[in-house]
């Protein structure tokens, strides 16, 4: 699916929004409890300093948080299965459709999740499976020292930029969009179909290995290497990450390439017996409330699901939004991860 983002079709309204903002009615226990929520490593800033406080805050809930990457949080899930300690987990959502299949979330109703019934329809998966909260967009970040911008994702392969790019691991969801990216600029196809054409995606990919200093699975470390010049960009990054490190003075910034960019998919759901369901219920509910969802999107510069959001000033205006078919990914991701690493190795 692909769209064109402009603020007036993010800044729809509906009457649901105004009437589904209340609390789930649960009896809060004295004092503090505890809840355990896994999410993505990248997350921890502004778990830190926004969600933890405010759900202390808000609910009585002491959040202890584990970050890393979606694949570990389904495979705790479902290692724990028979006896889960994570409550809530933020993950992406073709990781998601896998824990559906494997029936590790419990559905979620308007009347357990308010919230729900204030976001917009295409944020709600499956019915009431999980949801998306925010949605960080992405592109290319780029040391901003060192080059003026990123115009095309074509500029990945560019002869300049030999030894240069950093891309992400297929085992990582951003790594999907320098895939999605290649089958684009291989085909010439709009992202619709050129996302089915993986054969002339890695062909693509491999022309671009003069390029890639590396492929990484910890973002971090390769961020690092971006904001110290060792490289000039980093193929796929995401607003919630380069975007605040921006802001704090470091010399780096997040292109929005002609051909397009691409919608995180940052979903949000209930483990299948997991701990303190009530409170857990609470959390997510918060999540999708307005006044942290403004928060999020503000410090992430992200698409906020509930529709009485505003939309960021750092969410680009004018350009394709794309979000791939993530049936289709779920179901093929193994075997390209597999046809990535042999790319790289080689």
């Amino acid at each position: 699916m692909t769209r064109l983002l402009t603020r007036r079709c993010l800044l729809q309204s509906s009457a649901l929004a105004a009437s589904a903002l209340a609390m789930p009615s649960i009896l809060r226990a004295a004092g503090t409890q505890e809840l355990v929520v896994g999410c993505a490593g990248s997350h921890t800033a502004w778990m830190e300093q926004i969600v933890v406080p405010h759900m202390k805050k808000a609910i009585g809930a002491e959040v202890i948080f584990e970050g890393t990457k979606s694949s570990v949080n389904l495979e705790k899930m479902a290692s724990n299965r028979d006896k889960p300690y994570l409550s809530v987990v933020q993950m992406d959502d073709p990781v998601m459709i896998q824990a559906v299949e494997e029936g590790l979330l419990t559905q979620m109703s308007r009347a357990l999740v308010p919230n729900l019934g204030a976001l917009r329809p295409d944020a709600v998966h499956m019915e009431g499976m999980w949801a998306n909260y925010v949605q960080p967009w992405a592109g290319v970040a780029y040391n901003s020292d060192l080059r003026k911008g990123v115009a095309s994702w074509e500029d990945l392969w560019a002869p300049e930029a030999k030894g240069k790019v950093i891309v992400p691991s297929l085992q990582n969801t951003e790594g999907m969009w320098t895939l999605f990216a290649a089958a684009m600029l291989a085909t010439g196809k709009p992202f619709a179909e050129a996302q089915y054409e993986v054969d002339a995606a890695f062909e693509k990919l491999a022309a671009l290995k003069p390029n890639v200093l590396t492929a990484y699975s910890v973002m971090s470390q390769a961020f690092n290497l971006l904001e110290q010049g060792e490289i000039t960009m980093l193929a796929g990054n995401f607003s919630s990450y380069t975007l605040p490190r921006k802001a704090e003075g470091v010399p780096v910034d997040l292109a929005a390439p002609k051909e397009g960019i691409f919608a995180m998919p940052s979903g949000i759901c209930l483990v299948k017996g997991g701990p303190n369901p009530e409170l857990a219920a609470a959390y997510v509910n918060e999540m999708l409330g307005a006044d942290l969802q403004t928060t999020l999107a503000e410090f992430t510069q992200s698409l906020a699901a509930n529709t009485a959001v505003k939309v960021a000033a750092g969410v680009p205006e004018g350009v394709a939004v794309h979000s791939p078919d993530w049936a289709f990914v779920a179901k093929n991701r193994k075997a390209w991860n597999d046809r990535f690493d042999k790319l790289m190795a080689v």
